[in-house]
């Protein structure tokens, strides 16, 4: 009898198979995106393209704009620098310019489906207010961390404005990287770090 069973004999544990919906579920919805737009994307597209049914969709998100949201939880994962115990603010810094520049591979690849997802939420009220409240938490944790890592000399302004600063700073250059590539070289991503930290760069 053929089933859902590994390779041992053992059944495939429902979590797994959980996750691997979910998954054919946010693939076929970001190739759905970038052939409709989120507008013409609907349920029932999504459910065809991924060979499921609409239960499946509703077996894991509440609905169409949950679902939307979901993608960017997988696609465009938080940026998390590697930070050394005992280097300054700057070295810091340095790192968190670091991991931007590293991202960009995964970034570019997902950036047509975070733009037009930015620019659909745009018209949509419940959906900016959830992204703003995502945002707010997402903004409050990353303050308190950059208390943590403030040396001696302390921050070049209040964490809660160092925060929104970082996070716009790095959304624009990437998205400045992947419209004018040859105009935004790596460089530029380690002078803008620089200047925060207080340095100056050749």
């Amino acid at each position: 009898m053929t089933g859902s069973s590994n390779e041992s004999g053992r059944r495939a544990p429902k979590g797994d198979k959980r996750q691997r919906t979910r998954k054919a579920l946010l693939e076929a919805t970001r190739a759905l995106i970038r052939e409709r737009g989120y507008e013409r994307t609907t349920l029932q597209a999504v459910a065809e393209r991924a060979g499921m049914t609409s239960g499946a969709i509703y077996g894991n998100f509440r609905n169409r704009d949950d679902l939307f949201m979901a993608l960017a939880d997988v696609y465009w994962v938080p940026i998390k620098p590697v930070i050394r115990k005992g280097t300054t603010f700057a070295e810091k810094m340095r790192a968190i310019a670091d991991a931007t520049v590293a991202s960009i591979p995964d970034r570019e690849a997902a950036a047509f489906g975070r733009l037009s997802g930015m620019a659909w939420a745009l018209g949509q009220e419940d959906v900016r207010a959830r992204i703003a409240e995502t945002t707010r938490r997402s903004f409050h944790v990353g303050a308190e961390w950059l208390q943590t890592i403030a040396d001696d000399g302390g921050l070049p302004m209040r964490a809660d404005l160092l925060v929104v600063v970082i996070h716009s700073l790095t959304e624009g250059l990437l998205f400045q990287r992947f419209l004018t590539p040859d105009l935004v070289p790596d460089e530029a991503f380690h002078a803008a770090f620089a200047a925060l930290a207080g340095e100056r760069t050749a």
